[in-house]
């Protein structure tokens, strides 16, 4: 069986990693004639070195076999420009599977082409819903889930969701959440490091041993975002930053890691010297997998509006204020056991929740499946489905 597995941006790396060592671990209790044959393509949706190579390097994931360079662009433009390069690839090599994974715009795009040339799909990570359809996130996972004839999921409420559109029950499988996979393989290794080595590392500016000093482990709050609807507007943005300045500053050392992105919005909006100005800010480039990891595990609170980061401080216990006013990954609330509360970027109510959470404890959950071990049922599904397709009807 040939699988052709598409990755395109740093959301899809933790994820793709698993399963290709579950692949190689398919293939080394197999004698050759049963071997996988798998081919990763990269379309290069990320393509600077901090967004995609380091995060490649630091999970031990192979040169892409393909490599699109699709780059920037609209979502249109990269959209159709991964369309058009991958059906090239396609059609030279004509894999048995296509396997997608999360819902950047290269799992639409290659979804799309995948069944347009008659290649079976699966979908790793399928049937999450915000049911908000301003998030690009959100058509992705919609056009990709109705193409699919393997729908992956990570949890119950997303097979739920599945079987209320209407996908049939033996095309859904729930196999966890392959991003914990990740998070267990390299926990070791991340235990390792030291915070304050990792944010010297990172630093966007000159930092003296005084001000490292106050970046004690356990006591960071660590902010991530990205999301148009946080960085977009500068009202919105003024307002988020001044909070993180002017209030959580106050009490504990603020890491940023910063989103390309959203660092142009801060210059744009005249913001980022205010950040820049404080003492107990601490502005950090893009980190690779490994770092923000660590940063995870040192939080008191997590600010963010990233969806993974959600999944890990669930399993972490790292509280977690989640700056949206919808997630797709509902199994990560503290109304269902998790760690993180949507809080949208209404700073008062952000204060409200960010004060209660300075009295919690950390309290790590596993959801179900959510165990390290998901990549191996990915392939064990995949062989099944192929090995049901090759029996003669009678």
């Amino acid at each position: 069986m040939k699988i052709l597995s598409v990755v395109g941006a740093r959301p899809n790396f933790m994820k793709i990693a698993p399963f290709l060592r579950a692949v190689e671990a398919y293939n080394a209790n197999r004698r050759d004639e049963a071997a996988l044959e798998h081919l990763l393509v990269h379309t290069g949706q990320h393509y600077d070195e901090r967004m995609s190579q380091a995060f490649f390097e630091e999970l031990g994931i192979p040169q892409a076999d393909i490599h699109l360079g699709i780059g920037s662009g609209s979502h249109a433009e990269q959209v159709g420009r991964t369309m058009i390069e991958f059906e090239k690839v396609v059609r030279a090599r004509r894999p048995d599977w296509i396997v997608v994974v999360g819902d950047v715009n290269a799992t639409c795009a290659c979804s799309i082409t995948a069944k347009k040339e008659c290649v079976r799909l699966a979908h790793i990570e399928a049937g999450l819903r915000s049911r908000d359809l301003t998030m690009p996130e959100e058509i992705n996972r919609l056009v990709t889930d109705r193409l699919s004839d393997l729908l992956l999921t990570p949890d119950r409420p997303s097979s739920d969701n599945l079987r209320a559109e209407g996908v049939a029950e033996e095309r859904i499988k729930l196999v966890g959440n392959i991003m914990i996979d990740t998070l267990e393989h390299e926990r070791p290794r991340v235990e390792r490091l030291d915070v304050r080595e990792v944010i010297c590392r990172n630093r966007l500016a000159a930092l003296d041993s005084e001000r490292l000093d106050r970046a004690e482990p356990g006591r960071l709050a660590v902010v991530t975002l990205h999301r148009p609807s946080n960085v977009d507007e500068a009202a919105h943005l003024s307002r988020l930053v001044t909070f993180l300045v002017d209030e959580v500053a106050r009490e504990l050392p603020v890491v940023w890691p910063m989103h390309p992105r959203t660092r142009n919005q801060l210059e744009a909006f005249g913001l980022w010297n205010t950040l820049a100005a404080s003492p107990n800010v601490f502005l950090l480039h893009p980190v690779g997998y490994h770092d923000m990891l660590r940063l995870n595990m040192d939080a008191r609170l997590m600010l963010t509006d990233s969806g993974g980061l959600q999944e890990e401080c669930c399993v972490l216990g790292t509280p977690c204020l989640t700056l949206r006013n919808n997630t797709e990954r509902p199994v990560t609330l503290r109304e269902h056991g998790g760690a993180s509360v949507l809080v949208g970027n209404d700073v008062a109510r952000i204060r409200a929740e960010y004060r209660a959470v300075l009295l919690a404890d950390r309290r790590p959950r596993r959801p179900e499946f959510w165990d390290g071990r998901t990549a191996g049922r990915i392939v064990d599904a995949l062989v099944a489905e192929e090995r049901g397709r090759q029996v003669p009807h009678s």
